[in-house]
């Protein structure tokens, strides 16, 4: 296909401008030369060849509309059309950010009520649905947990982040001043009790847990992992990106957690990963309502409006109230499913996951053979050893058939790691369609290991050097 720069011929246009009906005004005059240019270098086509160059540009796009779309840690799931359908009423996309309270009285209510089914849900006190992402949701978290301890007169310095963290753990802690310290993981996939023990002084603020982890593995300990931390103080941070595997069947504030941040464009379906924005709810525990960011909303009587009523709160993150939009497909998510529907779509995502974990066991290595959860993590390592084949290798050749690549090399403990998350939405044909694909890659690797290691060969461009493009990207066409 080529650029759109090779098919421009002078003299096209995809727009026709009718003549100017107001007097005209010489720019060099009223702005200098200097911030003029004499020639753009754009392309110029017809419109006929605009419209079909970036219709076909969009065909060579990959969604989950399209196909399968296994990312681990990620929570890529279908996001049903009712959800659009209501973010998109007029009543809800017409409304202005700075409209006054009483113009946005369904708005106000939507928030309100999404913020106790949040409540509800995960068993926290109270939720603020302000910041923009989960990342964003773990700063104002970890801001929360700083504040908390300044009030009551403590310089607690460190945070303590599990080895199979996100990656946004220790830097969400790092912006906000604390040491960082790492947490090793047992045989069993789970918290090191016994380091645990030995890190946990008055001195650390908070253990920032991801539950289930990165390896897809509900921590057995939790109750264990939490007295440990609140017996010295300290608060348990719960990392929420994972909460697709509970729903409905435990709640992380009954588990101990003081704090919580949500992804809701993955748990509760929006579109992502370049596809919408995000939204980062965060809930505390009653000790840490008062940090809340500002305003929130109150209800009295009938009637919602704005409060910044609240002298010790770390005040606002995110213009207006965070992604609205957002709110609001997770909001008919949560109508539409109910407690129940919640519930069975947790349920048929831990039997999917489940489902791929023992259909793929015996083709690669699985180095923690325990029931998962929402997802599983094999390792390339077999393929390495035995044909150099590595795990870059299968996710590219995957591409040829048909798929978007898991999540490859995380969680960072997992030698050549392959992190597969199928999610509730994917039917039992296409998870055996796509562990055939799977298992075909791995008989390839061992009977003609060169046609993995030069995969993709069915994509418009064959494979990248991929140091090369990272550290000299071309991004510029060049006439």
């Amino acid at each position: 296909m080529k650029l759109i720069f090779e098919i421009s011929k002078p003299g096209r246009s995809a727009a026709d401008l009718p003549a100017s009906d107001v007097p005209s005004v010489d720019m060099e005059k009223i702005i200098g030369s200097r911030y003029l240019r004499d020639e753009l270098d754009l392309p110029e086509v017809a419109e006929i060849d605009l419209v079909r160059h970036y219709t076909n540009l969009s065909r060579r796009n990959f969604g989950v509309d399209l196909g399968f779309y296994p990312l681990g840690s990620c929570t890529m799931k279908y996001n049903p059309k009712v959800n659009e359908n209501a973010a998109a009423l007029t009543g809800f996309t017409g409304l202005h950010p700075y409209a006054d309270e009483e113009s946005a009285q369904g708005n106000f209510q939507l928030i309100f009520e999404m913020q106790k089914y949040l409540c509800a849900i995960f068993g926290m006190e109270e939720f603020t649905l302000q910041p923009a992402a989960g990342a964003h949701g773990e700063l104002t978290g970890v801001m929360m947990i700083k504040k908390y301890f300044e009030k009551k007169g403590q310089k607690r310095r460190i945070i303590l982040i599990p080895d199979t963290a996100h990656g946004t753990n220790p830097a969400s802690s790092a912006l906000c001043g604390f040491e960082i310290m790492e947490l090793k993981s047992n045989s069993d996939g789970g918290v090191d009790i016994e380091h645990l023990e030995s890190l946990m002084t008055e001195e650390v603020a908070a253990l920032m847990l991801t539950n289930p982890n990165t390896l897809g593995l509900f921590e057995r300990n939790i109750e264990k992992v939490a007295a440990i931390v609140h017996g010295k103080g300290g608060l348990l941070y719960g990392d929420g990106a994972n909460a697709n595997a509970f729903l409905g069947k435990t709640r992380p504030g009954d588990l101990g957690f003081d704090v919580i941040q949500l992804n809701l464009h993955k748990t509760f379906s929006t579109p992502h990963g370049g596809g919408g924005p995000g939204s980062g709810p965060v809930g505390v525990s009653r000790a840490l309502v008062d940090f809340l960011p500002i305003p929130r909303i109150v209800k009295t009587g009938e009637r919602y409006q704005w409060s910044q009523k609240f002298p010790d709160s770390i005040g606002r993150v995110r213009a207006f109230y965070g992604n609205f939009n957002v709110v609001v497909r997770a909001y008919t998510y949560i109508r539409s499913l109910g407690a129940e529907g919640l519930k069975h779509a947790t349920e048929m995502a831990v039997l999917n996951a489940n489902y791929i974990k023992e259909k793929l066991k015996p083709y690669f290595d699985l180095p923690y053979d325990r029931v998962c959860m929402h997802e599983c993590v094999f390792s390339g390592n077999r393929q390495v050893v035995e044909n150099g084949v590595h795990t870059t290798d299968i996710a590219k050749r995957l591409i040829d058939y048909g798929y978007h690549p898991p999540t490859i090399y995380f969680p960072l403990i997992v030698p050549e790691a392959i992190m597969i998350e199928p999610t509730e939405t994917e039917s039992r044909e296409t998870l055996d369609t796509f562990c055939d694909a799977m298992m075909a890659i791995a008989r390839e690797a061992k009977e003609n290991p060169g046609t993995v290691k030069n995969a993709p060969v069915t994509t418009p461009v064959a494979r990248l050097d991929e140091v090369l493009a990272a550290r000299k990207p071309d991004v510029c066409w060049k006439r």
